[in-house]
């Protein structure tokens, strides 16, 4: 196996020795699917990205706390960590779990640039902390704070937030797997391997 094969991103390295191809044995490919497909569960996989969508927001807003500034490309960081906690928690293989990736990633970059905006409004208000502004919160008022918090720069954050947590929530083959799965490879046993990262 060649060391500088990268299984998640799918690519050699520039100027690195590149992973020989592999022939893969459709029969065994297709006998590994269906354990796979069993062993998937989607409900865990959308309560974990849930969980990564949170403490993504929450993150958000600490760094904007902390540096009284609105960072956009915090939604990277969530959009990663929503892919990879759904991926962890789902093992999926099948594109639904993207879908769900990517929903919760979107989600999560909303509540953390929403949460930074009622921060930001609450230094402005002499009379209101931001818990006052959180439970004395009305459609409009929030309307007004996506509003204010909204630049269109913010839509290429999204964008490849959205991407990261499509991409990073689908379980992909490892190396290891393909080997096992090519026409000359060994029968492929019950799969204990870790992850793609």
């Amino acid at each position: 196996m060649d060391e500088h094969y990268d299984p998640d991103l799918d690519y050699v390295e520039p100027g690195k020795a590149t992973a020989p191809a592999l022939e893969i044995d459709p029969a065994k490919l297709q006998h590994f699917i269906d354990v796979q497909r069993t062993r998937q569960h989607l409900p865990l996989g959308i309560v974990a990205g849930l969980t990564g969508a949170l403490v993504g927001a929450g993150i958000w807003v600490g760094i904007t706390v902390v540096t009284n500034f609105q960072i956009g490309w915090m939604a990277v960081g969530v959009g990663f960590l929503v892919g990879i906690m759904v991926r962890v928690g789902g093992r999926g293989i099948d594109p639904i779990f993207g879908v769900a990736g990517a929903a919760l990633a979107l989600l999560g970059c909303a509540i953390g640039n929403f949460l930074s905006g009622c921060w930001f409004l609450a230094g402005e208000t002499a009379d209101a902390g931001f818990a006052d502004i959180l439970l004395s919160m009305t459609p409009g008022l929030a309307l007004e704070i996506a509003k204010a918090m909204f630049s269109p720069v913010d839509l290429i954050f999204y964008g490849i937030a959205l991407f990261e947590g499509y991409r990073f929530s689908i379980r992909r083959l490892t190396r290891d797997e393909l080997e096992q799965l090519a026409l000359s490879g060994p029968t492929p046993g019950p799969s204990n391997q870790s992850w793609a990262a």
